[in-house]
């Protein structure tokens, strides 16, 4: 047997020992987790710098969402238009950007400063303001009136026509520029129906990502957004149908 001090000693050593290394096991831990936290809000405030410079977004500035009519009830707005609109606010709550709401029949100015989200398509006095978006940067766009015949409500663009299937399959054209006089962009949302509008907003939240590496330039792009299998999906089953920037952007023979 070992002398009585020599026992105690051990003893106090094994302990130490113990302690040491579940102090070094803390440490670790916590340093580990401190790690991960960072490495997670590093890579959380990356993505939403690129989600706010896909939608020409300053953090903390302000934003314009332009609301169209209800295309026979002026003065109100259809209950897909109004679910378009929710989802941009909430996009731009996420960017920590305020927000104002102008109709489209009452607002005469430029978006200066402000990234501006324009809903509704030109057709039936609709949101006017998207007529004269598309006359002045979009003249590529050609947009059928209502009326009999499969040509009803169609989008023209170059060679290319995306008909109206109502209820089963509908398109929404999604164009983002920046005027000569604004600092920031704007984005056209104007679908054959507001469903699409609602479905061509969806979209964007979710494929931003996907967009930003389809199209050539995230500064300037049209494309058009399709709706399918709406009496299954409504508006959530959604794709990006073409890229028609080239055909959209060029002046008209």
């Amino acid at each position: 047997m070992y002398p009585t001090g020599v026992g105690v000693r051990g003893e106090a050593a094994e302990i130490l020992s113990l302690v040491v290394n579940i102090a070094v096991g803390l440490v670790t831990s916590v340093i580990s987790g401190s790690c991960v936290l960072l490495w997670q809000r590093g890579k959380e405030a990356r993505v939403l710098r690129r989600k706010a410079a896909f939608f020409g977004i300053a953090p903390g500035g302000e934003c314009l969402i332009v609301m169209n009519d209800k295309y026979d009830r002026p003065g109100s707005a259809a209950h897909g238009d109004v679910r378009a609109m929710i989802e941009v606010a909430t996009l731009l709550s996420e960017l920590d950007c305020r927000v104002s709401v102008e109709p489209s029949n009452a607002f005469r100015a430029s978006n200066d400063g402000r990234t501006e989200f324009c809903i509704g398509g030109p057709w039936s006095g609709s949101n006017l303001r998207t007529g004269g978006h598309l006359t002045a940067h979009v003249p590529g766009i050609s947009w059928h009136p209502f009326g009999p015949g499969p040509d009803s409500n169609a989008i023209v663009v170059g060679n290319s026509r995306f008909l109206w299937d109502r209820g089963n399959e509908e398109y929404a054209l999604v164009a983002k520029f920046t005027p000569s006089e604004s600092t920031r962009p704007v984005f056209l949302v104007c679908g054959q129906s507001s469903l699409a509008n609602h479905a061509a907003v969806h979209f964007l939240k979710r494929a931003h990502g996907e967009l930003a590496r389809a199209v050539s330039s995230i500064d300037r792009f049209c494309i058009i957004v399709r709706v399918s299998s709406i009496a299954t999906y409504g508006f959530q089953h959604t794709g990006l149908e073409s890229d028609v920037t080239a055909a959209a952007f060029a002046a008209p023979a």
